[in-house]
C-alpha cells in the first residue's frame, strides 16, 4: 500500500486537472491557489465553470425493459416509487399498500423498533418488507424496494460488524487501495444482513472544524477526496462494466450530500454555503466527477443552502448542474424530511423538490401525507407527469442494474446469514491495517515512543477500554457511545491491543498507582456525537481544565513519562495537553480495531519499533481555541501543526513544551453562561436532574432527535438543567435577558418553569399558561428573569427547571438566553 500513498499526490491532480476543478494536488499549490477570504460572491448559472462528466449508465436494453416495466405501472406506483420511508414509521402492509420505492434505516431504526440488531433481526426484517413489495395484489407488476442504510464507517447498526476509523482518520492514511478494501468489505457484510444500499461515500470537504459532521470528510482539501470516491464507489458497487458490478457481494453507492455541506458559514450543519460559484466547484464538487464515472447510482442532496437558496430546491444545481453538465444518470435521493425546509413546503408537502430535480424524498415519518399530496399535485398538473416519469426511470434504472427483477428475496441470497463474515479474521485485518495508517504522530520528546513490550506501563483514560467511544458516533446508534463492550464481539479495545503487546499493563481508570510505572499511555477525548448535535461555537478539548488535564501534570510531576492518545472527530486546541505529555498521538476515532494503537505504540522484544507511524493531518491543526475556520492556503495560515504534518520513527521532530494555553475568558464564559440545550445535545457539561416520576428521551423538533422529551407519570415531577456549579446571573437580569425555548406541552395538571439557585429551597417559579401546556403544539417561551422574584441570581445551580403535578409529556429544545426583543418584562402568568 506504501507505493499508493505515494502516488496519491499524482493521482489526485491528474482526477482533478480531468475535472477542470483545478483542486490543489500538493500543499504548495494548494497555497497558490486558495482564494482570499474576502472574495466576492457572484451570481449563480454559469455551467460552463462545472466539470463535464461523462457517465455510462445508459444501457438500450436496460432503457428498453424500463419502457416495457413504466407502461404497466399505474399513476400510483409511480409516486410509491419516488417516496423512501422509514422502518420504524412504516410496516410491511404500508410498503404493499402504497407500492413505496424504498425503506430506508434511520441512525436509529433498526429491526423490531430497536436501534440496532443482530443478523437475524436485520434480516428477518429486510425480508418482510421486501416480500410485501414483490406482492402482486392490485398490481401488473410489483416492483421490489431498496432498502437504504447509513454504514458510514463499515456496517455500523448490526452487533459483530467490522468498523473501520473515521473518514477523517482514513483520509490520513491517503491510500486509495486500502480505501476501496474497507468499501468491499463494508458491502459484503450488507449483503450479510440483506441490504442493498448505504449512504455512502460522503464526499464533502469540510472547511471548518466546528461543523458536528467534519470526521465524515476525508480532509479539507479536495485532492484526497478526489482520489477516494472513484475507490469507494467501485468497492462498494464493483467496476463499472465488469462482470462483477452490482454482483452478490455489492450493493448500491450514493455520493453525499450535494453540495457544499462542509462550507457551510460558521460550520453550522444545515447551513449556508456562502460563496462564489467558482470556490464551490472548485473546493467542493472534486468528488463527485469520479464518482459519477465510477457508475454511483444515487446521489444524495443536502441539507444545506448555497447563497441562501437550499439545495433540495435548486433545480439550477440539481437539474443544470449535477444531471445536465456533470451527466449523472442515476437518482437523487433526499436527505431526512430536507424538503419540508423549503420555502411553502412541509415534510408532508413539497412539489418544489421533486420539481427541483429531486429524484426520490427521504420522508422518514412523513411518507403518507406525502404520498397523498404528491399524488394529488401529478394529477393536478403542478407536477407535470414528464417530471415524475423521470425521477421513476432514473430509480428503476438503479434497481434493473442491481438486478432486483432477477434476485431471488433477501433471506435467500447468497451471503445472507453469513454472520462469519461479520468481523471475519480477513476483515479485521483490514480494518486494524487502516488503524495503523491512520494514526498521526504530533509529538514524541525524548524518544518515549516505541514503549518496550517488558515496560511497567500504567493505562487510564475513559477511552482506554470503552470500544463504543473509541468508535464514535453512528456505532449501532445514531450519536454512538454510552454502550458496553460486549455489544461489540469482534472487536478490541485500546485496552486489550496493549494488553496483549505488552508484559506490564496496569489499568486504572483514574490514573492512580501504587507502584511507579514507567511510562503512562491516557487515552481521552471527544465524546461521540454525530450531525447538528456535534456542532461547537470553539475547538476547545477542555476550556475550563476540568478533565484530564490534571491527570496528566499529576504524572509528569511525578516523573512518569506521559503517552497520549487522543480520540475526536476533529483537530482541537489540546495545547495544555500537549504541554503535558511527552508523546501525543491523534488516534481519530479508529472503529473496532483498538489494537491498531498498540501494533504503533509497543516495541518489538529488541525495542525496535513494530510498524512506524505513517499517517499525515488532513485537517490543519489549530494554534487558539478559537482559529477557525482554518486551511491550508489562507491567506494568513498559521497552525500548530500544518496540513499534511505528521511525525514518525523514521522522521522525528521536535515540538515546543511552552504551547500557549491562554483562552480568553469570554470563550470559556460565553457559551456555558448563555446556551443549555441545543440541537438534541447539553452544551458544555449541562444535564437533566430528574425527580421524581419523570423520564428523558429524545424526540423531533426541526431536525431528527434535536428535542429532549420529558415523559411524567401520574405523580409528576420536575427536570433540572445542572452542571455542579453556581452562576451569577446578575448581570443577565440587569440587562434585560430572557430565558428562552421551544416547548410542546400536553400534561394534565400544572407546569412551572423557573430556577433553582445554592441555598437550600432557593427556587422561583412561573406557571405556563394552560392553553399552552395543554395545546400539544410547538411554541416559544420567554421568561424575563425579572419575573423570578426571591430567586438569589448571584448563585444560579440551575438556570432551567421544569415542574409538571400531573401525567404528559413536555418536549423542549433551544434553551437559552437571548435578548429582551420589546424591551418588556415576560412573565409567563401574564
Amino acid at each position: 500500500m506504501d507505493s499508493q500513498k505515494g502516488a496519491l499526490l499524482g493521482f489526485s491532480a491528474l482526477l482533478l486537472a480531468a475535472c477542470n476543478t483545478a483542486a490543489p494536488a500538493n500543499l504548495e499549490s494548494a497555497e497558490a491557489q486558495q482564494p482570499a477570504p474576502e472574495a466576492q460572491v457572484v451570481p449563480e448559472g454559469d455551467v460552463e465553470l462545472w466539470p463535464a462528466v461523462e457517465s455510462n449508465l445508459i444501457d438500450p436494453a436496460i432503457e428498453a425493459r424500463i419502457n416495457e416495466l413504466m407502461a404497466k405501472m399505474t399513476l400510483e406506483q409511480k409516486v410509491g416509487q419516488v417516496i423512501q420511508a422509514d422502518n420504524g414509521s412504516v410496516t410491511p402492509e404500508e410498503v404493499k399498500e402504497y407500492r413505496l420505492g424504498s425503506v430506508l434505516s434511520g441512525g436509529n431504526s433498526g429491526p423490531n423498533g430497536k436501534q440496532y440488531g443482530t443478523v437475524d433481526e436485520w434480516l428477518a426484517a429486510v425480508d418482510a418488507y421486501y416480500m410485501a413489495s414483490v406482492d402482486p395484489e392490485g398490481v401488473e407488476v410489483a416492483i421490489p424496494i431498496l432498502w437504504g442504510i447509513d454504514a458510514v464507517h463499515g456496517h455500523n447498526n448490526v452487533i459483530g460488524g467490522t468498523l473501520f476509523p473515521h473518514n477523517i482518520g482514513l483520509g490520513a492514511m491517503r491510500d486509495p487501495d486500502l480505501m476501496g478494501e474497507i468499501a468491499r468489505v463494508t458491502a459484503t457484510e450488507l449483503r450479510v444482513t440483506g441490504h442493498d444500499w448505504t449512504f455512502a461515500p460522503t464526499v464533502a470537504v469540510p472547511r471548518d472544524s466546528r461543523w458536528g459532521r467534519s470526521y465524515e470528510g476525508f480532509g479539507e482539501d479536495p485532492e484526497i477526496v478526489a482520489a477516494y470516491s472513484p475507490r469507494i464507489v467501485e468497492g462498494l458497487q464493483g467496476v463499472f462494466g465488469s462482470d462483477d458490478f452490482l454482483s452478490d457481494a455489492h450493493i448500491i453507492s450514493t455520493a453525499k450530500h450535494f453540495l457544499g455541506d462542509g462550507g457551510t458559514d460558521g460550520g453550522k450543519d444545515q447551513g449556508d454555503a456562502i460563496l462564489p460559484e467558482a470556490d464551490l466547484v472548485r473546493l467542493h464538487a472534486a468528488g463527485y466527477p469520479p464518482a459519477i464515472e465510477a457508475g454511483a447510482l444515487s446521489v444524495m442532496a443536502s441539507f444545506s443552502s448555497w447563497n441562501g437558496s437550499k439545495i433540495h430546491g435548486d433545480h439550477y444545481l440539481l437539474t443544470d448542474v449535477l444531471k445536465g453538465r456533470m451527466g449523472f444518470n442515476g437518482f437523487v435521493v433526499g436527505d431526512w424530511n430536507a424538503h419540508g425546509q423549503l420555502d411553502g413546503c412541509t415534510n408532508e408537502d413539497c412539489a418544489a423538490a421533486l420539481l427541483a430535480g429531486l429524484d426520490m424524498y427521504m420522508a422518514p415519518d412523513s411518507w403518507k401525507g406525502l404520498y397523498k399530496n404528491t399524488l394529488a399535485e401529478v394529477k393536478s398538473g403542478e407536477i407535470p407527469m414528464e417530471r415524475l416519469d423521470d425521477a421513476v426511470r432514473r430509480i428503476l434504472r438503479a434497481k434493473f442494474y442491481y438486478k432486483v427483477f432477477d434476485q431471488v428475496r433477501p433471506a435467500e441470497r447468497p451471503l445472507s446469514g453469513r454472520s462469519d463474515l461479520l468481523g471475519s479474521p480477513e476483515h479485521r485485518a483490514i480494518a486494524r491495517q487502516a488503524v495503523r495508517e491512520s494514526l498521526v504522530l504530533l509529538k514524541n520528546e525524548g524518544s518515549v515512543l516505541p514503549i518496550r513490550p517488558d515496560a511497567k506501563i500504567l493505562v487510564a483514560g475513559n477511552g482506554a477500554d470503552n470500544i463504543s467511544k473509541q468508535a464514535g458516533g453512528w456505532t449501532l446508534t445514531w450519536q454512538g457511545g454510552g454502550l458496553s463492550n460486549d455489544l461489540f464481539p469482534n472487536a478490541d479495545s485500546i485496552l486489550d491491543g496493549l494488553q496483549d503487546a505488552a508484559a506490564n499493563v496496569t489499568y486504572s481508570s483514574d490514573g492512580s498507582y501504587t507502584a511507579k510505572p514507567d511510562v503512562a499511555i491516557i487515552v481521552f477525548g471527544e465524546e461521540p456525537y454525530a450531525e447538528f448535535r456535534g456542532d461547537v461555537d470553539h475547538l476547545a478539548y477542555d476550556i475550563d481544565g476540568t478533565k484530564e488535564r490534571n491527570l496528566l501534570q499529576k504524572l509528569k510531576a511525578d516523573g512518569v513519562p506521559v503517552v497520549t492518545v487522543f480520540l475526536s472527530g476533529r483537530p482541537m486546541w489540546v495545547n495544555p495537553e500537549l504541554n503535558a505529555s511527552d508523546a501525543f498521538v491523534a488516534a481519530w476515532w479508529p472503529g473496532s480495531e483498538g489494537a491498531g494503537v498498540a501494533d504503533l505504540l509497543i516495541a518489538d522484544a529488541d525495542g525496535q519499533p513494530r510498524n512506524d507511524f505513517t499517517g499525515k493531518l488532513s485537517f490543519s491543526w489549530p494554534r487558539a481555541a478559537d482559529q477557525q475556520p482554518l486551511n491550508v492556503g489562507d491567506a494568513v495560515y498559521d497552525p500548530l501543526f500544518a496540513y499534511g504534518y505528521g511525525l514518525s520513527y523514521a522522521a522525528p521532530g521536535a515540538v515546543a513544551s511552552d504551547l500557549d494555553e491562554t483562552v480568553s475568558a469570554d470563550l470559556v464564559s460565553a457559551r456555558a453562561n448563555s446556551v443549555f440545550f441545543e440541537n438534541g445535545s447539553f452544551v458544555s457539561d449541562w444535564a437533566a436532574e430528574l425527580v421524581g416520576d419523570v423520564t428523558q428521551s429524545r424526540v423531533d423538533h426541526n431536525a431528527q432527535e434535536d428535542a429532549l422529551l420529558l415523559t411524567f407519570g401520574g405523580a409528576g415531577g420536575s427536570v433540572a438543567f445542572k452542571d455542579g456549579n453556581a452562576r451569577n446571573f446578575l448581570r443577565e437580569s440587569n440587562g434585560d435577558m430572557e430565558l428562552t425555548l421551544m416547548l410542546k406541552s400536553s400534561v394534565a395538571g400544572q407546569v412551572e418553569i423557573g430556577m433553582q439557585c445554592e441555598a437550600d429551597g432557593c427556587a422561583s417559579y412561573d406557571t405556563l399558561p394552560a392553553e399552552v401546556a395543554n395545546a400539544n403544539e410547538w411554541t416559544e417561551v420567554r421568561l424575563s428573569l425579572s419575573c423570578l422574584k426571591g430567586l438569589d441570581l448571584e448563585a444560579v445551580t440551575s438556570p432551567f427547571t421544569l415542574k409538571a403535578n400531573g401525567a404528559g409529556t413536555v418536549a423542549v429544545t433551544d434553551v437559552h438566553f437571548a435578548e429582551d426583543e420589546d424591551a418588556q418584562e415576560t412573565c409567563l402568568s401574564e
